[in-house]
């Protein structure tokens, strides 16, 4: 287990890398990763095409169709289909060469023949999370989405194609806000997952109960700090697609590209909020765990001072002499028993009094680690 999980956590922080010196535009494609799977959508009103596509030379007739195109790219295993369909479509080699060689950060960049966008996209897999790039280069009436993997997450925009709704009456623009806004999205549920997970956790938390919350708590940091660098870069390459000043993207759809943002930057204040909560429970959590040992403390403590006087009076008897008062005495042993178990039992009562054990410091202790509150 320990060594899947250590191959699963070198996958996903291994970045694909051309070798160092060279030249711009080089690929560094996956081993093994085998030919590409391309899906076309060609759409006009209520006219629709899908297929597969086998052959990358098919695509050629598309380039200069009047029709609104959706190329799907996945798997980026075969370097000479990519770079066709470079030429065919005329992708600039360094955006190319930025799709392949994942991950990248979140960007947008203008070249001459089409804008390009970098994305994440977020899925959620019973507990696990994972992250995987699509790119996204916007031509005049047509938009390639590039995947390195087969995780899918465009469904719904398919089904409104297909549906004949409004994408099919607007161009490649709105497509590609489309596909963007998904993207964007999918976040909403996951976030608010960790959520629901951190809530579980401030539970635990508050009833005391302070098995496995540490790490819990950690896993969810570690998560939303993920989630923060990379919603804070895409909300700034959305930014600058809205902000800048591209022929590809027409001023109506930037109206569409502004709720996009808007809702990034909605995911980006829940992570915020999400992760002071975290900071917080952990601080809850550590002072639970600090009450608790002082609480134990105490006990041990109360217990050593009750019998410190028990122990001076057994050493002070336990003497060897021979010549010892109250020796002769008939009664002195149990005399000496209600005298040790008098002094004990009066400071026990004394110590009950103060609160210093029994339900007075369970009361306190579970006082103090309540006292702060949760934001």
């Amino acid at each position: 287990m320990a060594e899947a999980n250590a191959r699963r956590r070198a996958r996903r922080h291994h970045k694909r890398r051309p070798p160092a010196g060279a030249s711009a535009g080089a690929m560094a494609v996956a081993e093994g990763g085998g030919p590409l799977q391309i899906r076309v959508m060609d759409y006009r009103g209520a006219q629709l095409e899908e297929r597969n596509v086998r052959d990358v030379e098919q695509l050629a007739r598309y380039r200069g169709s009047d029709t609104v195109t959706w190329v799907e790219v996945e798997g980026l295993g075969d370097e000479r289909a990519l770079r066709r369909i470079g030429e065919i479509f005329e992708i600039h080699p360094l955006a190319l060469a930025d799709a392949v060689n994942v991950p990248q950060r979140p960007k947008a960049e203008t070249y001459e023949h089409h804008e390009f966008l970098v994305c994440r996209m977020a899925q959620l897999h019973g507990r696990e999370i994972e992250t995987e790039q699509v790119s996204l280069v916007i031509g005049s009436h047509w938009v390639i989405t590039f995947q390195p993997g087969h995780r899918d997450v465009f469904d719904p925009v398919r089904e409104r194609i297909r549906n004949n709704s409004l994408i099919c009456q607007m161009g490649a623009d709105f497509l590609a806000y489309s596909l963007l806004d998904t993207l964007v999205d999918g976040y909403f549920p996951i976030v608010e997952s960790l959520g629901d997970a951190l809530e579980e956790v401030e539970e635990r938390v508050v009833a005391g109960k302070i098995e496995r919350n540490a790490s819990a708590i950690h896993v969810i940091r570690r998560q939303l700090l993920t989630f923060h660098r990379i919603l804070w870069q895409q909300r700034d390459a959305i930014n600058s697609l809205l902000r800048g000043e591209s022929r590809f993207i027409s001023p109506a759809i930037r109206v569409y590209l502004r709720d996009a943002y808007d809702h990034s930057v909605q995911i980006l204040d829940l992570v915020e909020a999400f992760r002071e909560m975290a900071v917080s429970l952990m601080e809850v959590h550590l002072s639970s765990i600090s009450n608790r040992l002082n609480e134990v403390m105490r006990v041990l403590t109360v217990i050593s001072t009750i019998f410190i006087p028990l122990t001076f009076v057994v050493g002070v008897y336990g003497m060897n002499f021979r010549f010892m008062p109250e020796l002769e005495w008939r009664w002195s042993y149990h005399i000496l028993w209600i005298v040790m178990l008098g002094i004990a039992g009066a400071m026990f009562v004394g110590f009950r009094r103060r609160g210093w054990i029994g339900t007075g410091a369970s009361r306190e202790a579970q006082q103090n680690s309540q006292a702060k509150p949760l934001p």
